[in-house]
């Protein structure tokens, strides 16, 4: 076994940045490289397209990021552990394959299936949101359970390069490495929180080196334009020193570490993965050098015996349109267009929002009023009107009410934009543990 292990954060979320990854694969000396792609509903999108194509699913940005990647897997030999499989590991990992072929290097790649339980949930089941029958909702798409550790320990063992999971827990990615390498039980309660520590505050990759937490004269943040993504030194017992690579923008201190640990987490005192029932308020951090952070002492309890499910239901179509207006006056013009089309779009909807960016989009009219009164005076101001519709057609009306506003007035709209998007809601339940039919294929590239 393993007395340290170097982990690298790649990923925060389904759209980041790669060329930080790549930074990290190249110089990070790493052991694992870790990304996180998938959030709730992100993966009930990708349960969407998987319904129109059975072999999507997976990350759209999967093969532009494993292009990249492959060759450092193998040159620099570092393992790769993400859950950009989505609603379809299994596709994502035969395609990974296919482009280690195309590439010419040799590997395995590792499928973690088992988090799709939409035919094993009770539909009658009540949402924790709202305390309704989930299938009340909407039509059910997807429902998947935030698999842990136990899952992807599998997949490790077979030695495969490349693990592709679908709906794992966020921490779960890099705790999974840690309990492999370094020879943890998974009912060493405390040793597990630690390392869930050490998940949590690199699972958004860079807002734990600032990004997330900059802000301008009161929280600065050095060369951002090349912020670096982090990594971890994990020790045996669980500690965890942060860092990233020399010459990176960024900063990693005890500030950007406090506010990443506290990301998300509703009750520090137990904070519930699969894996562990973490108790952050016993971590202590200390900065250790420059951009250097370290995590001790974190304890953990029992795991649940449930597993959270994340919900997808179909929510009807998003019609949104948007009309700029400039110069003087502006505001009181981009309020008359909103009042036009409230009127023209009054009693076909059931949520109707008419903002006018800048101004009311973020905390309604009464402050924007305020702001005005003590002589507030914008030069541009842009109006955004959105609606949610049961069909496509009902949506689509909103841009086209926006767009009639070049020539029936207020004087001076332009820059119209206008979309519609089919929607997905979200709501949660739980699936007791031994419900889940996790398996592993191993695919040779």
């Amino acid at each position: 076994m393993r007395t340290r292990l170097r982990i690298g954060s790649g990923a925060g979320f389904a759209g980041d940045r790669l060329d930080a990854a790549v930074v990290l694969a190249e110089r990070g000396q790493l052991d694992y490289l870790a990304m996180e792609c998938l959030g709730e509903r992100t993966v009930a999108l990708a349960q969407l397209r998987k319904l129109r194509d059975p072999r999507a699913g997976y990350d759209p940005l999967l093969e532009r990021r494993f292009r990249a990647l492959l060759p450092l897997i193998k040159r620099n030999r570092f393992r790769l552990v993400t859950n950009m499989g989505g609603a379809n590991p299994l596709a994502a990992a035969e395609r990974v394959a296919a482009i280690a072929r195309e590439l010419g290097v040799q590997l395995r790649v590792a499928a973690v299936t088992g988090d799709d339980v939409l035919d094993r949930i009770d539909h009658r089941q009540k949402a924790m949101e709202t305390g309704r029958p989930l299938d009340s909702h909407g039509a059910l798409v997807a429902a998947n359970a935030y698999l842990g550790v136990d899952s992807i320990l599998p997949a490790l063992r077979s030695g495969a390069e490349v693990i592709i999971t679908g709906r794992a827990a966020d921490p779960s990615l890099f705790l999974a490495p840690m309990v492999h390498e370094l020879g943890w039980s998974l009912d060493d309660w405390d040793r597990l929180a630690r390392g869930t520590v050490a998940g949590h505050l690199l699972e958004c990759a860079g807002q734990l080196t600032g990004g997330y937490f900059a802000d301008p004269g009161r929280k600065d943040v050095p060369d951002m334009a090349k912020l670096g993504f982090p990594f971890a030194d994990v020790t045996a017992d669980g500690t965890a020193r942060f860092g990233k690579v020399a010459g990176t923008g960024g900063r990693i201190d005890r500030m950007t570490a406090t506010e990443q640990l506290l990301y998300e987490v509703t009750d520090p005192g137990a904070y519930v993965t699969p894996d562990v029932v973490a108790d952050f308020s016993t971590t202590a951090l200390a900065e250790t050098g420059p951009d250097a952070v370290t995590t001790s002492g974190a304890r953990g309890r029992q795991r649940p015996e449930q597993l959270k499910v994340s919900v997808g239901y179909r929510a009807g179509y998003l019609g949104e349109g948007e009309i700029g207006y400039a110069g003087s006056n502006c505001v009181a013009r981009a309020e008359l267009a909103g009042a036009i089309l409230r009127e023209r779009l009054a009693n076909r909807f059931a949520e109707l929002r008419v903002d006018v960016i800048g101004m009311t989009a973020l905390h309604g009219p009464t402050l924007s009023k305020k702001a005005l009164a003590e002589g507030a005076r914008p030069y541009e101001a842009r109006l955004r009107v959105a609606a949610r519709a049961t069909d496509e057609a009902g949506a689509l009306l909103v841009g086209e009410e926006v767009e009639a506003l070049y020539t029936n007035g207020p004087a001076g709209g332009g820059g119209v934009r206008r979309s519609v998007a089919e929607q997905i809601g979200i709501v949660s339940c739980f699936v007791p543990r031994a419900q889940i039919r996790v398996a592993t294929k191993v695919i040779e590239a």
